[in-house]
C-alpha cells in the first residue's frame, strides 16, 4: 500500500549568466535522485485500480466467475486516417528533415563534438554555428550526417566568430540536394509557432515545437571573458532545445527558416547527456536576414565583415547604457577621431543610450544592435553627456575578420 503522506524531493537550482552555448560542455553537480515521482505515480496507480477493481468484480461476478479471452479496441488504420496534412507540424517535419544534418567536429587531438546544420542552397553549403565547427577548423576533421543516415565529408568556407555563424561545403555533395526556404525574420511576431530540429545531445532528427517568446533579445555567449563573446539580437523560443540543437534550423508555421538555434539559458542542473545543463525553455537563435548577410559574405571571401562605430565600450560599465571607455588609453585609441563616432562627436566617457530607435541598455546590448546592420548604413544615435542627451546619424564602418 501507498504510504499515508508521500514522500518528494525538492530543491531549486541557480543558473549561469545569458547566453550558454548549446554545445560548452558543463560539470555542474548532480542532480540528487529522489523517488518522489515514483511514489506519487503509485499513489495514482493504486487509486486507478481500486475504482476499477469493483466493476471487475462485478462483472465477473455476473459472468458466474468466469472470463476468457480480451477484447481490444483499435484506431481506424486506413490510409485516409494516417494521412498527415502539409501543413501539420508532421508534414513540415517530413519536408524539413531530409535538409537538416547532424555534424560532427573533430579535432586534430581526437577531441569532438557534435552539432546541426542544414541544406543553405543546391552547391552543397551548410550553414550552422562558428561555436559547432571551431574545434575542427584548422587541421579537424568534419562530416554532416542527413536523415537518411549517409554521411559527407565537409570543409570550413568561413566562418565568424563575431556573429556564431560559419559556413561548411561538402566535399561531395549527393544530387538533388533541397536547401530550406528562407523567412524574413524581420517579420516574425511574438506567439508564432516555431519548430526546432537538431541533434540535443546527439540525438539526431529530434523535432521540438514551441512559440516566439520575444525579439531583439540581446544575447552574448561565449567564454564570458568579453573579447572572445558572440553577439546576436535573439529571437526567443521556448521550443525544447539543448546541447547538440546549435546551427539547427529554427523553423516558422510555414516550414521555412526565421533562424539559427545557438544559445541557451541554463539553470545548471546537469541531467541526460554527460553531466551537460539542458532547456528550461529559454533558447535563443540568430534572426535567419542577419545570418543570411554574414553567410553571403563568407561564401563571397571567406571573411565576416562587421559594422563598427570604432569606439572603445566598456562591457563592464554599471550604467543604464553602453558608456564608452573614458581609461587605459589614449583619447584616440578609445574613440577614432576618424571613425564614425568620432565625426560624429562622440568623446570617452560618453553614454549611448539609443541606437537605431531601440534602446541601450548596456555594451552588449550595443554590439548585438549594430550587427544587426550592414557597413554604410546611416543609423541614429542617441548619447548622454552631462546629463545631456544628443541625437547624432552615424554612418557605420567596416571591419574585416575577426580580432
Amino acid at each position: 500500500p501507498p504510504p499515508a503522506v508521500p514522500a518528494y524531493s525538492g530543491g531549486g537550482h541557480g543558473g549561469p549568466g545569458w547566453g550558454v552555448p548549446l554545445t560548452t560542455d558543463g560539470t555542474p553537480p548532480p542532480k540528487k535522485s529522489g523517488k518522489g515521482g515514483l511514489i506519487a505515480a503509485a499513489l495514482v496507480a493504486a487509486l486507478l485500480a481500486g475504482g476499477i477493481g469493483g466493476g471487475v468484480g462485478y462483472q465477473l461476478a455476473r459472468n458466474n466467475g468466469t472470463a476468457n479471452g480480451s477484447t481490444t479496441v483499435s484506431a481506424g488504420d486506413t490510409p485516409r486516417d494516417l494521412k498527415r496534412e502539409p501543413g501539420s507540424i508532421a508534414g513540415l517535419a517530413a519536408k524539413a528533415l531530409p535538409s537538416v544534418v547532424t555534424i560532427k567536429a573533430q579535432a586534430g587531438d581526437g577531441e569532438g563534438g557534435t552539432g546541426t546544420g542544414f541544406v543553405y542552397d543546391q552547391q552543397g553549403h551548410i550553414l550552422t554555428n562558428n561555436h559547432v565547427v571551431a574545434s575542427a577548423a584548422n587541421g579537424g576533421k568534419l562530416s554532416a550526417t542527413f536523415s537518411n543516415g549517409k554521411e559527407y565529408e565537409a570543409e570550413v568556407v568561413g566562418r565568424a566568430q563575431g556573429y556564431d555563424v560559419a559556413v561548411l561545403k561538402l566535399k561531395n555533395p549527393p544530387a538533388g540536394l533541397a536547401p530550406l526556404a528562407l523567412a524574413d525574420s524581420d517579420k516574425v511576431a511574438v506567439g508564432d509557432t516555431t519548430i526546432a530540429i537538431g541533434a540535443p545531445f546527439g540525438l539526431s532528427n529530434t523535432v521540438t515545437t514551441g512559440i516566439v517568446s520575444a525579439k531583439h533579445r540581446p544575447v552574448a555567449s561565449g567564454d564570458g571573458s568579453g573579447g572572445k563573446n558572440s553577439y546576436m539580437s535573439a529571437l526567443q523560443t521556448d521550443a525544447s532545445i539543448n546541447p547538440g540543437n546549435s546551427g539547427g534550423p529554427l523553423l516558422d508555421g510555414r516550414g521555412a527558416v526565421i533562424g539559427i538555434n545557438s544559445a541557451i539559458q541554463s539553470a545548471g542542473n546537469g541531467g541526460f547527456g554527460g553531466g551537460q545543463a539542458g532547456s528550461i525553455g529559454l533558447g535563443f537563435a540568430i534572426p535567419i536576414n542577419q545570418a543570411k548577410n554574414v553567410a553571403d559574405q563568407l561564401i563571397k571571401t571567406g571573411k565576416p565583415v562587421y559594422p563598427v562605430l570604432l569606439v572603445s565600450v566598456d562591457l563592464q560599465a554599471k550604467v543604464d547604457g553602453a558608456k564608452i571607455s573614458d581609461g587605459g588609453a589614449s583619447a584616440n585609441d578609445l574613440v577614432d577621431p576618424n571613425g564614425p563616432a568620432g565625426k560624429a562627436g562622440l568623446r570617452p566617457g560618453d553614454v549611448i543610450t539609443e541606437f537605431g530607435g531601440k534602446p541601450i541598455d548596456s555594451g552588449p546590448t550595443l554590439i548585438s544592435e549594430i550587427w544587426t546592420y550592414k557597413p554604410g548604413d546611416t543609423v541614429k544615435l542617441t548619447y548622454v553627456r552631462g546629463g545631456k542627451p544628443t541625437t547624432v546619424d552615424i554612418t557605420l564602418a567596416s571591419r574585416v575578420g575577426d580580432k
